[in-house]
């Protein structure tokens, strides 16, 4: 039976990184299902879903503590399930970008727990803006939206709350 481990890996960023992780994955005789990867600031950061039969979950859980020690990361890793599919849920793309301050991410997560709406996945980035060089911060979510949520609604209360906040967004369904 497959089973399944969650491993989120922090170190100092350097080349070979991801090898080394890779490399320790498939010689537990285990597969990367999903990863997402990224450098911050001087951090290399990875969360990896990782599959494979009982005894390679295994070997890999012991050979990560290894590795951790070898290759300076601090490593964290839980076994996990597949996740059910989310029938009487809609997925939906938030796009937010504005002056960057304090308080973005918040008051965008705030809106949609009060709604009892998912995120289900968020990408944020800070940068200077083209020509004026003003300080500007984008947000790209993807949220699960209750089936029996009035969509037109929804929309309108969302962009109203942005507008008060002077966000620039949009909503719309995830494509594909």
């Amino acid at each position: 039976m497959k089973q399944q481990l969650v491993i989120s890996a922090l170190g100092e960023d350097r080349p070979g990184i991801v090898e080394e992780l890779s490399h320790t994955v498939l010689e537990a005789g285990c597969n990367v299902e999903d990863s997402r990867m990224t450098v911050l600031g001087g951090e290399f950061a990875v969360l990896l879903l990782v599959s494979g039969n009982w005894a390679g979950i295994a070997k890999l859980e012991d050979a990560l503590d290894r590795l951790a020690a070898e290759a300076g990361l601090t490593l964290v890793h839980k076994r996990t399930a597949p996740r059910p599919p989310a029938a009487d849920r809609l997925p939906y793309a938030v796009d937010v970008v504005a002056l960057d301050h304090p308080g973005i991410v918040y008051q965008l997560a705030h809106f949609f727990s009060e709604r009892n709406i998912n995120i289900e996945d968020m990408v944020t980035s800070s940068y200077a803006a083209a020509h004026t060089g003003a300080p500007m911060f984008s947000v790209h979510m993807v949220v699960e939206i209750p089936a029996d949520t009035h969509i037109a609604a929804l929309r309108e209360e969302f962009l109203d709350f942005c507008d008060e906040l002077n966000l620039d967004a949009v909503m719309e369904p995830v494509k594909g």
